[in-house]
């Protein structure tokens, strides 16, 4: 009797579990035989197509994150701001100076607002000034401090709201460029 009602048991929980699944193991309903294919549209606000220089900036820095901050550095051995910012211009064929203020003054002035992925923006401690590759929608990409990595900011962040000194462009870059948010 034992063994017939862990059977049961057994049954019944099979039964349960494949009724509760049912749902998520629904078969993709194919075509019928000669159906023609329904042809999609392209985006009507696509936008120009990113510019693959400012691309390759964005793609190396990101590739960067989590590498250690070291003061001085400029290798994905450790990166101090500058440094990461020389690092992913070079890897996109540009030169940039080696310092932040260096690379505040070979930069044009651009507004936040019409910043661009690749732009550089700029901030200002008590002591330093400190620099990162802007990415799009607030966000961007840096080596912050001693004991930290390489990471992404955001000026959601109230500091980097309140220590913000400008964006800049370096002369070489296009000014308009395709949203880099899906494409880098």
């Amino acid at each position: 009797m034992r063994r017939d009602s862990a059977l049961a048991a057994r049954a019944v929980t099979a039964l349960l579990a494949s009724l509760a699944l049912g749902g998520c193991w629904q078969s993709a309903s194919l075509p019928e035989a000669g159906a023609r294919p329904v042809p999609v549209e392209p985006a009507v606000d696509a936008g120009p197509p990113p510019d693959p220089v400012r691309s390759r900036i964005v793609f190396s820095a990101l590739q960067m994150v989590g590498v250690p901050y070291r003061y001085g550095g400029q290798s994905p051995d450790g990166f101090d701001c500058s440094g990461l910012v020389q690092y992913a211009y070079r890897s996109a064929g540009l030169s940039v100076p080696r310092t932040s203020r260096e690379q505040l003054r070979a930069s044009a002035p651009v507004t936040l607002e019409d910043a661009i992925a690749g732009d550089l923006v700029f901030f200002q401690g008590k002591s330093d000034s400190h620099v990162g590759i802007y990415l799009g929608q607030g966000r961007f990409v840096h080596a912050p401090a001693t004991g930290q990595a390489v990471s992404i900011g955001s000026f959601e962040q109230p500091y980097y709201r309140s220590h913000f000194v400008r964006a800049g462009r370096v002369s070489p870059l296009p000014a308009v460029a395709g949203s880099c948010t899906e494409a880098c």
